[in-house]
């Protein structure tokens, strides 16, 4: 029996997100938002809170990046976890791939995890329904019309090509 699943506490192989410099635009953002809200009450010119509520909402929407002690994604041996998604159970997965794509001057990494069947059946445990101050936060995971998971493995703590052999080591073990 599984006990007590939930998103704060699921054991086993755990990533975070990495404590590099992506701290520095959230908290630059958050000091423009203050200074622009400041600017506002100060002059009393309604016109400076285009600018706050922007850089407020870039913050807000990159505050999980701050959170780099909680796992975000990971596996155990129930299955892969994936913060705000949930747990995928191991005979579910047909497939994990690491994927390199090139955007503008750079190589993203992403790890797609496809699935057998629907996604009802294949989620031992659902963490989708967030709380409504978590709504419009950064999702570390996204899911294509094909019924693969893709998250994107750059801000993690850990290298593309470790996450990925872990969990296809992880992923031949546990579903034999």
């Amino acid at each position: 029996m599984i006990a007590s699943l939930d998103e704060g506490n699921v054991g086993g192989y755990s990533v975070a997100y990495g404590r590099e410099d992506i701290y520095f635009p959230v908290y630059a953002t958050a000091a423009l938002a203050a200074i622009f809200l400041t600017a506002t009450w100060i002059t009393g010119a309604i016109y400076w809170l285009a600018p706050a509520a922007a850089a407020g909402g870039f913050t807000y929407y990159n505050i999980p990046l701050l959170e780099a002690g909680r796992p975000t994604i990971g596996a155990n041996q129930y299955g892969i976890f994936i913060q705000a998604f949930g747990l995928i159970r191991w005979r579910a997965i047909t497939r994990i791939d690491l994927v390199e794509i090139a955007e503008r001057a750079m190589t993203v990494h992403e790890l797609q995890i496809a699935l057998s069947g629907p996604l009802g059946s294949a989620l031992v445990a659902d963490w989708r329904k967030r709380p409504a101050y978590r709504l419009l936060m950064r999702l570390p995971w996204r899911m294509d019309h094909r019924g693969v998971v893709r998250v994107d493995l750059e801000p993690f703590d850990r290298t593309p090509d470790e996450i990925h052999r872990t969990f296809l080591r992880m992923w031949r073990y546990y579903r034999s």
